[in-house]
């Protein structure tokens, strides 16, 4: 998991998620930065934001590319890649997780996926210190499509996720959903990242208003020319 923070003073405020993909690559949403890096730094290694670990790494963002197709309106294709202005030190807390390539296999509706960030813990804004991780499941695109959940705004490149509470989860609204702050992080199906948080946070735990994620497995191509990976190698990589 990567903190992406923003200078405050003198000061870093976390304020989005990422994961690693490669040894100075990091993937996140194109809406956690739509106008450029601005001198935030990447943070690596971290459970809490708060207490010194060992485990700390910190980045300069040396490149940052948002997909060119992204659309602010409805978040379609939020992806973006950080280029880290060194290679990260791969450790126990930092290592990087294989993502979904063209031709894998999505989740289907009703399986069960994980998501984890430092974001919001209600819409009040509370943010928790230390990396919460949560289990949801997948949404139908069709329900999520539903005039009462998304509509037009929900597109094929999505999936649709929440937490559904089937006994007492012990919060008054009975769900459980990536929320303000989460941003950029992974979903992950069996250990591999499908999705990434996209906008999930505009109102967190309501039933129809679940998380929304950006499939990566759309974006295979963009993602290997960006990082200049050739073909062959994509392909080594994966057999």
């Amino acid at each position: 998991m990567a903190s992406i923070q923003v200078p405050e003073g003198d000061t870093l405020k976390h304020e989005c998620g990422g994961f690693v993909i490669a040894d100075q690559w990091v993937m996140t949403a194109v809406h956690c930065m739509p106008n450029g890096a601005n001198g935030r730094k990447v943070v690596l290694g971290v459970h809490s934001l708060s207490e010194a670990e060992d485990t700390k790494q910190t980045f300069e963002i040396l490149e940052l590319h948002n997909h060119p197709d992204f659309n602010i309106a409805n978040y379609d294709h939020d992806i973006a890649l950080i280029k880290l202005d060194q290679p990260v030190n791969t450790s126990d807390a930092v290592r990087a997780v294989e993502f979904l390539r063209t031709g894998g296999t999505n989740p289907e509706p009703d399986a069960v996926v994980e998501t984890a960030g430092w974001g919001s813990l209600d819409n009040l804004g509370s943010r928790p210190d230390k990396l919460r991780e949560v289990v949801i499941e997948v949404i139908s695109p069709a329900k999520c499509r539903r005039s009462d959940f998304f509509g037009r705004k929900f597109t094929n490149n999505m999936i649709c996720a929440h937490k559904v509470c089937r006994d007492d989860c012990g919060h008054s609204h009975g769900m459980e959903d990536s929320c303000d702050g989460d941003s950029g992080g992974p979903l992950l199906y069996n250990g591999i990242a499908v999705g990434i948080t996209s906008n999930g946070g505009k109102k967190c735990g309501q039933k129809k208003k679940p998380g929304i994620y950006t499939i990566i497995s759309h974006y295979t191509e963009w993602i290997d020319q960006t990082m200049d990976i050739q073909p062959a190698a994509a392909a080594e990589e994966t057999s």
